[in-house]
């Protein structure tokens, strides 16, 4: 069945529409809203990107709501979407996009609406009937959110199509296959809108294919360029694969989230998935750029400009896949231009987003070796703090500690190694979010133990569609997985405070300028924590998993928290399909908590 448009409430829906689109914008040009000055500016009456402005700091300057006043948060209106994306095997990861009195939301099913913030009703719905089973979905069926421009709607979709959307009718503008599900390929991630180009970043490295990230004509969805972050024959870093096999063609390196821009550099910010075949280094010896890195390129034509890798020829399923977050920094008396990412290795990667040179040292130290993997003989160790442990105090059950279990700690063969962190993190996809006032970056991570065997095989076997393209396995031993919310200051990449909870921290962070971070949880709470302490200061239950970083803009005066609670696959949390609005003018209650489902067996471990 094709793809749908279906506008609900249509009288009542119509007029709420167009009243929502002006009654605070008037006559106003809205391209102002999308010009490179107010892109970068921290929103206010808006949330317009996925990371809240160009540069991902998803932080608000609004203090309406604050540490003093936020325990008198409560619910405006909660709107239930009509069960999109609510089955077990979904989950709910997009973070709500807000523009002229309109709420954008896009489901684990790749639904979208559109919901009056006056009201919450439906305006339109877009339905993207994805078939039931896709060959190329790795780590759960999700989506992780839509991209705005002037008129249009973008949304990457499982089946490999990106599709803009008529803003006011959520009608289909162009539909386009980017990508093709039967190669294995996949769109998790928001796009991001600029200046008449759409950018995503392509999953499906996990199933042997080679990672991209490309940029459209908005208008009509024509390719302008694209950017293989595998480099082929020629192309800088091709030197870093073998020379006498075709590992590159297949050797991962995914975008798993949306990138970054500097309009004033002109350059696209990105960071990359493992290197393929996942745990098997003996196939690809080398560095096995641009895999796990941060990477910038042109805006207008997607040359390379830049790198810088974090885990050297990984094997341990290292992703770069928290979103990259620009700032500028005031370090020794100097300002930089800078970028940082976090990875699951735990570490922050703190580097000049001009040159790509660290800011705060980062220092190549010897690794221990394991010949049969081919493994690299130093890693970069970034000077400060890591935001989880990284290195194992007990040996579990079953398990030898070997190295203390230490991160970059080698496998080969059938002995199960463990390594801390594992691959659920350190940082794992959920945002981290900046505060520039402090210069502290907030972050959501995990402390989790991972045991691996397999690798060492220098034989070839290509990757089939469908099938994982991996040379080992990992175990997960019965330990406790804990959360960790940490804030970093940037100046000097320690830890300000840490925040622990008793399990995975897999949402993402909203900060602002009120003094305050707000932060999901499994269980279906959403919290908000005094940023400059990390002290609990509220929490609300909102009846499914809260897996995705909540939104806030100012309507009528008035600031407000719009959020997505929708449940988890992987986590194995309660599902729902329900978009809160929350303001201190609100009435509605708590919500009794959703039973947790199990965790889908038949879900892979996550590598983003």
């Amino acid at each position: 069945m094709s793809s749908i448009t279906r506008v609900t409430l249509l009288a009542l829906g119509a007029a709420v529409f167009s009243h929502a689109l002006h009654a605070q914008s008037g006559s106003r040009d809205v391209r102002h809203d999308f010009s490179a000055e107010q892109l970068v500016a921290p929103p206010t009456s808006a949330w317009p990107t996925n990371g809240g402005n160009l540069y991902n700091q998803r932080y608000s300057p609004l203090d309406l709501i604050g540490a003093s006043n936020v325990s008198r948060l409560k619910g405006v209106w909660r709107t239930r979407l009509q069960g999109s994306g609510a089955a077990p095997k979904y989950s709910g990861e997009a973070q709500p996009l807000v523009h002229d009195g309109v709420v954008y939301v896009s489901t684990g099913a790749n639904d979208v609406f559109a919901l009056s913030v006056d009201t919450g009703e439906i305006l339109w719905q877009y339905a993207a009937n994805l078939p039931d089973e896709l060959p190329s979905v790795c780590c759960g069926w999700a989506n992780r959110g839509v991209a705005l421009s002037e008129d249009k709607v973008f949304i990457g979709r499982l089946d490999g199509k990106l599709v803009a959307l008529d803003r006011k009718t959520g009608a289909p503008v162009w539909t386009i296959q980017a990508e093709r599900p039967e190669e294995n390929f996949s769109i998790t991630s928001a796009p991001v809108y600029f200046e008449g180009k759409v950018i995503t970043g392509f999953a499906g490295a996990d199933r042997g294919t080679r990672g991209r990230v490309k940029a459209y004509d908005a208008d009509d969805g024509r390719l302008v360029w694209t950017f293989y972050t595998i480099p082929g024959p020629g192309e800088p870093g091709h030197e870093t694969w073998p020379q006498d096999n075709d590992a590159w063609k297949y050797g991962g390196g995914a975008v798993w989230q949306t990138p970054a821009i500097d309009p004033e550099l002109g350059l696209v910010y990105f960071s990359t998935g493992n290197a393929g075949p996942d745990y098997n280094g003996a196939w690809r010896a080398g560095d096995n750029l641009f895999t796990v890195s941060i990477v910038a390129v042109e805006l207008e034509t997607g040359r390379y400009r830049w790198h810088f890798q974090q885990v050297h020829h990984d094997i341990w399923d290292y992703d770069a896949s928290n979103p990259v977050v620009l700032m500028d920094l005031s370090v020794d008396g100097r300002e930089r231009k800078a970028i940082v990412e976090v990875g699951k290795t735990g570490w922050a990667y703190i580097l000049d987003r001009v040159t790509g040179e660290p800011i705060v040292g980062i220092d190549e130290r010897p690794v221990p070796q394991e010949p049969a993997q081919a493994t690299a003989a130093t890693q970069p160790f970034p000077r400060g703090d890591a935001v989880v442990p990284q290195q194992v105090d007990v040996a579990p059950e079953g398990f030898e500690l070997v190295n203390g279990g230490r991160i970059f700690t080698p496998f080969a063969g059938e002995d199960p190694t463990i390594v801390k962190p594992g691959i659920w993190g350190g940082a794992n996809w959920p945002p981290s979010s900046y505060d520039p006032q402090a210069q502290h970056l907030f972050v959501c991570a995990s402390s989790v133990v991972n045991g691996f065997t397999g690798g060492g095989d220098p034989s070839f076997v290509p990757p089939v569609s469908g099938g994982r393209y991996a040379g080992g396995q990992p175990l997960t031993p019965r330990l406790p997985r804990t959360g960790v919310i940490a804030a970093m200051d940037m100046t000097t990449n320690t830890i300000a405070w840490r925040y622990r909870w008793p399990e995975q921290c897999y949402s993402g962070t909203l900060a602002t300028a009120g003094r305050l971070l707000f932060v999901g949880r499994n269980d279906g709470r959403l919290t908000a924590l005094d940023s400059r302490t990390g002290r609990q200061l509220w929490e609300f239950q909102t009846g499914a998993g809260m897996h995705a970083p909540v939104s806030t803009f100012l309507h009528r005066g008035r600031q407000y928290v719009v959020a997505f609670s929708a449940g988890n696959a992987l986590i194995g949390s309660a599902r729902g399909d329900s978009v809160w609005l929350f303001g201190l003018d609100g009435t509605l209650p708590p919500v009794e908590a959703g039973q947790p489902v199990s965790r889908l067996a038949a879900v892979p471990p996550p590598n983003e």
